[in-house]
Formats: C-alpha cells, structure tokens, sequence
C-alpha cells in the first residue's frame, strides 16, 4: 500500500526515516505559520486567524498532493518573497487591494496548470547544463544557511555592510550558537534524527532564556469566510495585472525548479540521463497549490527548499511529504505549540543543510571556465542576491554568453538560447 501511494521502497528507506524526514521537514518551514499572518495582517480586511487557517491548508493541499501523485519528499507552503511581493510591492507599493494580488495569484495558478500540460516547464529544466544544475543544489545550501543564520540574529543588517555579525552573547543569536553546536555533535556522532532532536533540545534550552514562549496548547481553527475566494476581476486586463501575474509566475517557476533541481542532485534522486524523477506531477503539485491557496485567500504556495533538511535526513518518497501534510494539518489546532518553536531553534539545521548541500560542486569541472565561472555566479548569486530564481537566471545568461563569445556553440542548444532572450528581457522590462 505504502509503494503504491507514496512510492516506498523498503529496500531503500524505512517508514520511521521518513516519519522523522518530514516531521523535521515540517519543523523546519512551519515559521511560515507566524510570518504570513504577521505580513498579510498589516492589509485591511486579512485577520492573522484567517491566514493563519489559509497558510495551512494550502500547505496540507500542496504537500499532500506532492505525496499521492509526485511521490516526492518536498513539502509546499505559501513561499516567502512572493509573499512580500504581495504584501509590500502590489498592496502597498502599486496601492492594489489584496483582493486583486489573490486574483493575480488565482490566474498565475490556473497558466501554471497549462504550462505544465504543455510539459513547458520540464523542458526548461531539462535545458540547464549539468554545471548549473550542480551549482544550483551548492547555492541554494548557502541561501539558506544564510536565511538561518538571519532567522537566529546571528547575521544581522547593517547600513555600511549591508550585513555583519549580530550580537551573539545573548538572546536568539547565542541560542542559535548553542543549537548550532548541539545539532552538529549529534550530526557527527550520526545519531539518528540528530536534526530533529537537535530542534527540540534548542527549543527546551530557549524555554529558561526566555526566546521559546509557551502560551497554550490547543486553538480551534479560525474561519476562512472573510478572505474565501475574493476575487477582484474588475482589473484583469491592465497592464498591470499582466505584469504581477508574470512576476508571481517567474518567481515562483524558477523557484520551484531550483529546489527541485538542487535537492534531488544532492539525494542523488536524478535519473540516469540527468533528469528529475517525475518532474511533471511535481509541477502540477506545485500549480493545484498556488490556484487552491489563491481560493484559500494566501499567496503563491510553492515547494519549499527547507525540504532539503528532510532529505538530509533520509527522505527519499511521498511518505515523508505526506507527513508534512499531516503536520500542518495538526497545527490547525495545535498552532500555540508550533509557534512556540523558536527561529533560533530551527536555523541550525538549516545551516548545517546548507553544508550537505555543497556536495554537489566536487561534480563541476572547476578547471573548465566557460562551465565554472557561469556556475560559481549561480553559486553566489542566490544568497547575494536573496533568491534563488535571480541565481539561476544570472547563471543560465552568463552560460549562454561566455560560451558564445568564446565559440563554444556545440554545448549550447536552442532552448538555451531562448532562455537566456527571455531572461534578459525579463531583466529589461520587469
């Protein structure tokens, strides 16, 4: 039963791996339960209870729909950036109302949908070189080491440097420190479900530091009848509906690709001939989710690079994204224990992910310029740049470039090409 619904091998992997896969996959995004109700609250109309119910049902559709019909271990939320690309650049920047960013969201799910029919979007993926996937997997695990590392305090801003070290004698910063140290003990000494019971032992030791608060533990769900399904369709042939509906596509597209792309290559989950297992319902897991979220009344759900960390742990099948589902699904009506899980607590992991990520650059051919330097520019380019879709892109026109100028046009083929056209003009115009 367990094979034919999620993909399970036995030979491969064990029910308690995946068990603990996806609860630490969970634990690892669940922050997306306190940032989005916080964002989108600052917008009239959209209560904290409601997005909160919002935010994790469009997580329970889109991990459970990654689990049943992909049979891949990653789990899908409401995906931050495009967050507050709703919030901050539609609403308050353009002066929409959220009701016309959830419309915009509603129809990039519905092209999503076509594009993937249309096996567009596996195209795309097919079309990078092996360099950048492999480069794109390294990336992403700086990104987020870097997102941990802020999410703790540990690096914080600065007007001078745009970024220096926080104050890390005390409050979240030194919990972090803590959990970083705990978490990498376990990890050397590799005890089972270090990760996991690295997030928990961080989240104890902030209890009598006062950065874990504990204030409850069962909450009913909040109702969903204030943001269901408002639709604004007064202002859907503007050119600016067409430009946030791009925007929102392109994001959450290269996005998707990247977690996809970088995390399989690391779990060694790609198939003989460089492809991603599946890819295709992994993509309409993708789509179903923004267009629900969007009826829910949340922004574009996507597939979130924190499932690195369940991978990591020993995820390799739709069972472990079927926990994650499960998961947010029990937050519903646990939501007081959930968010009483400290940042702080869960940036350990996420930074020592980012190192199991790196893996994949021992496969890049360092010697080989026109392969490496396109791909180190994918590498720094995604935490520099705070997304992982800006690497990729960057990546992909200065592939395409390098190899031209330099006559290499064997190793490039037309679908490049027009790539890195579109990826310019998306530069130039958006």
């Amino acid at each position: 039963m367990l094979k034919k619904l999620f993909g399970f091998d036995p030979a491969k992997t064990t029910v308690r791996t995946e068990m603990l896969a996806g609860i630490t996959t969970f634990l690892t995004m669940s922050y997306i339960l306190a940032v989005n109700p916080s964002m989108f609250s600052q917008l009239e109309g959209m209560s904290a209870g409601a997005v909160f119910t919002a935010t994790a049902l469009a997580a329970v559709v889109g991990s459970l729909t990654m689990a049943l019909w992909a049979k891949l271990p990653f789990g899908l939320a409401p995906g931050m950036g495009l967050n507050a690309f709703f919030v901050f650049t539609v609403c308050m920047g353009m002066g929409y109302s959220w009701q016309f960013a959830l419309t915009a969201v509603f129809i990039e799910g519905l092209i999503f949908i076509i594009l993937t029919l249309t096996n567009l979007r596996e195209a795309i993926v097919n079309a990078i070189p092996a360099s950048l996937k492999n480069a794109i997997g390294a990336g992403i695990g700086l990104f987020i080491a870097f997102i941990g590392l802020q999410n703790a305090g540990i690096i914080a801003n600065n007007d001078a440097t745009l970024v220096s070290l926080g104050e890390i004698t005390g409050g979240s910063p030194l919990l972090g420190l803590i959990g970083l140290v705990i978490t990498g003990v376990l990890v050397v000494k590799d005890v089972r479900g270090g990760l996991l019971i690295g997030i928990l032992l961080t989240t104890l030791i902030g209890i009598p530091m006062g950065i874990t608060n504990y204030q409850g533990l069962v909450s009913a769900p909040h109702s969903l009848s204030d943001i269901f399904c408002k639709f604004e369709w007064d202002h859907i042939f503007t050119l600016d509906m067409v430009v946030v509906v791009f925007t929102f596509l392109f994001i959450d597209m290269f996005d998707t690709i990247g977690t996809l792309v970088g995390v399989c290559t690391k779990a060694n989950m790609l198939n003989p001939d460089g492809t991603i297992p599946r890819v295709k319902q992994a993509f309409m897991a993708d789509a179903i989710a923004t267009t629900v979220g969007a009826c829910l009344g949340t922004s574009t759900t996507t597939t979130y690079v924190e499932s690195a960390s369940g991978v990591a742990q020993g995820g390799r099948t739709g069972l472990t994204a079927f926990v994650v589902a499960c998961c947010f699904a029990i937050s519903l009506f646990f939501s007081p224990i959930f968010l009483a899980i400290p940042s702080a607590a869960t940036a350990p992991v996420l930074v020592i992910v980012g190192l199991f990520m790196l893996g994949p650059i021992k496969n890049i051919k360092l010697d080989d310029y026109a392969e490496s330097i396109p791909a180190f520019i994918t590498i720094v380019m995604m935490p520099l740049a705070y997304s992982i879709s800006d690497g990729i892109l960057l990546g992909m026109i200065s592939y395409v470039v390098l190899n031209v100028l330099c006559g290499n046009f064997k190793r490039i083929t037309p679908a490049m090409y027009v790539l890195a056209i579109l990826f310019i003009l998306k530069y130039i115009f958006i």
